[in-house]
């Protein structure tokens, strides 16, 4: 999806309802964590007080995990939606930069596997 693009769904999404109260969904946890990182990253170029240290450095590396997961199930909800509205596998496709409908229904595929390994501690 091009820039452009990505910021026209930006700003139709903002358009929508409410936002749901901080804290309360994957979405705000996910931009909490980002948040950080991105708190982290400002400080250690900036070379601002306090000094980032290792140990900084190594909570931000254990986000990534819940947030690849955080970022999983997101997906997984938005495509279900997009087939509950009637969207076909192509047009899911285009809309995540993919090339076919097999890649999209893949992707989602393997987005189901994994959260189902995460939920019985495979993963």
């Amino acid at each position: 999806m091009a820039r452009h693009s990505r910021q026209q769904a930006r700003d139709r999404l903002s358009a929508l309802g409410d936002a749901p109260a901080a804290g309360t969904t994957a979405a705000h946890r996910l931009e909490k964590d980002a948040s950080l990182l991105g708190r982290l990253l400002a400080s250690a170029a900036g070379g601002q007080e306090p000094a980032v240290t290792a140990d900084d450095v190594a909570a931000a590396l254990g986000l990534f995990e819940e947030m690849r997961e955080q970022l999983d199930r997101l997906e997984t909800q938005v495509v279900i939606e997009a087939r509950r509205h009637d969207m076909d596998w192509r047009q899911i496709a285009r809309h995540q930069g993919l090339n076919s409908s097999q890649a999209a229904s893949q992707r989602y595929q393997r987005l189901m596997t994994r959260l189902e390994e995460i939920r019985q501690g495979v993963r």
